[in-house]
Order: structure tokens, then sequence, then C-alpha cells
């Protein structure tokens, strides 16, 4: 067999492979490829290549607690906890003594990170509590994840104890959603100006959604210099307005995993893809979220009883793909 790439595509990879800055043509060409081609297999070969050289082994594991189950007034389409959807009728809020339970347990197992989501109107204040306890009682690095702030809300969540923030355009933004983009990016330009490491993926991918939309989101995250960006596809909870549309397959995500890898460059600190699958550890990605609590691809009011995974799958995936997530985080 004679592997024999498009010379085009060759000098793509060639700039990849050397984390040249790529044109957002040259990106819209790799997102083209078509899945069974060589060129497919090269460019994910050069991302892996790319991620390995720059992350080493390591494979990062950022444990998601979701604080609160809520019926949330914004709506957004792709979202279970949502009034729209109305999966949830009891209002849920974690308890202070589950949630530190779930984050020593997350410590003693290597998390590298805790990310504290909550839905549209978790109060603040709130938020702030958790963060002082938990950095009481655990060593694990804390990133938020949380509505859009301000300035001032960004420098009391520094306050608090959090190293980071998870924050995203997200596909569809202002569409699918209520919000502006705009304001999405001046909360993201808040983390850069107070100090907390922006944490970011392209979300929530759909058939739906053009490759062009896909790029330009890929490209803000280098933009805004994410410490970590990746692909997160959208899953249809059961009743989803979105459900129409279908999901892409873990492979399609790959391929969207090695292009946004190589866009990123010398960018990132790690690479993330969601949920957690061998594919895109073949890709350039080498960042997983185990999860508990909320969330919100899940019909249960507890993921980790129903899509979540565990921090031990994540670390046995990791462990099957030459990756080692018991070395010290590069993300913090």
């Amino acid at each position: 067999m004679t592997w024999k790439l498009k010379p085009a595509i060759e000098d793509i990879l060639k700039k990849g492979e050397n984390l040249e800055d790529l044109t957002t043509q040259e990106a819209l060409d790799l997102m083209a490829l078509p899945l069974e081609s060589p060129e497919v297999y090269a460019l994910m070969q050069t991302a892996d290549a790319v991620s390995r050289k720059t992350f080493g082994k390591k494979g990062e594991n950022h444990f998601h607690i979701g604080l609160n189950v809520e019926q949330c007034p914004y709506n957004c389409l792709f979202c279970s906890l949502t009034q729209k959807a109305d999966v949830f009728q009891e209002k849920i809020e974690f308890s202070e003594e589950q949630v530190i339970a779930w984050a020593k347990s997350a410590e003693k197992d290597g998390a590298d990170g805790l990310n504290l989501m909550t839905t549209g109107t978790y109060g603040f204040k709130r938020l702030l509590e958790i963060g002082r306890l938990l950095k009481k009682t655990v060593s694990t690095p804390l990133v938020a994840n949380t509505r859009d702030i301000t300035h001032k809300e960004g420098e009391a969540l520094l306050e608090a104890g959090f190293q980071g923030a998870y924050h995203a355009v997200r596909l569809g933004e202002g569409r699918d959603t209520p919000f502006k983009r705009e304001k999405r990016i001046a909360t993201i330009q808040v983390f850069s100006d107070v100090g907390l490491s922006w944490a970011n993926c392209v979300e929530p991918v759909g058939p739906e959604h053009s490759h062009e939309e896909i790029v330009d989101l890929m490209f803000l995250a280098k933009k805004h210099k994410a410490a970590y960006s990746g692909i997160m596809r959208r899953i249809n909870f059961p009743g989803s307005p979105m459900e129409k549309f279908g999901m892409i397959t873990e492979r399609e995500m790959a391929r969207m995993v090695a292009v946004s890898r190589l866009v990123m460059a010398d960018v990132p600190k790690a690479h993330c893809t969601h949920e957690p699958h061998t594919a895109s550890l073949m890709a350039g990605a080498n960042l997983f979220f185990p999860e508990v609590g909320a969330s919100p691809r899940d019909r249960e009011a507890e993921t980790g009883q129903g899509r979540g995974n565990g921090i031990d799958r994540c670390k046995a995936i990791h462990w099957e793909m030459g990756l080692d997530p018991d070395l010290p985080s590069n993300v913090f």
C-alpha cells in the first residue's frame, strides 16, 4: 500500500507539525477531508504527534461537579436543565457534604482540576461560598463554570480560591441560546484581565453546524489564548428540541479535534474532548471530564448514575492509549 497525500494537504500538515499558524481556509480544507481518506488519518497522526510532543504523555482529568439541578429560564435548546425541556421537576442543590465528598474522592483519585458547574440563575455568592469551602478542603485547582461575569465578580472568584473559569461562545449562540456572542467574549476578556485561566471547548457540535461556524470558534479560542480547547459534541437527551438534527459520531469528532489542535498551535496547555472516548486521543486530545452531579446532557439528576464517566474509567482510557494520567498537570 502506498500513501500518497494530496500535496496541498501535506503542506498544511507540515505547517501544523511545525506549530505554524494555519489560515481559516486551510482549517476549512482539513475539515472537509473525507473520513475514510488517507489524509484524515495523516491529519489525526500529525495532531497526535504535536500534542504528545507538547504535553508529553500527560492524560488530564478535570473533574466536573454540577452543583445544582433546576429548570433554567434561559432555555438553551441543547440543555436538559431548562424550563422548555421540562425534564426535572424537583429543584436540587447538592449538599455541602456531598460536594466535599466528591471533591475529596476526586483528589484522592488524582483529578487535575475541579470544575464547578451551575445553572444560569444559581446564586453567584453561593458559588463563591462553595469555592472557599473547597479551597480549605482540597488542594485540587478550582475552575468555575457559571454565567457571564463582571471584573468585580472575576476578582471575587480569584479571592474565593478559583484558578480558572470555563466559558464558551456556543455554536448557535443567539439562535439556540438567548445570549449574545459579544457578551460571552467580554466575559472571556474579564478572565484574562483579572488573571483567571480561561478554559474552553468548541461546543455543542451537531450535524447542523457548518464548518465555517466550527472553525470560527477554533480561531476564537486561539485568539484569546485558551488554556485548553477542543471539541464537545451535542448529546441529544430524549425529548431534546435538537433531536431532529441527530448527532455527530466520535469519528467525526476526532477529525474536528485534530483540526482544532493544529489551529491552536503553541497556545494550549492541554486539548480536550467530551464525552470521553478513544478516537480523539489518537487525534491530539489528552483531556477528559469525569462527571458527577448535574449535567446538561443527562436526564438523571446525578449524572454519575447516568451518562457521566467516573475518573477511574477516564484514567483507564488514557492508559489504553499510551497516556499517563498520574503525571503532573500541564494546565495548573
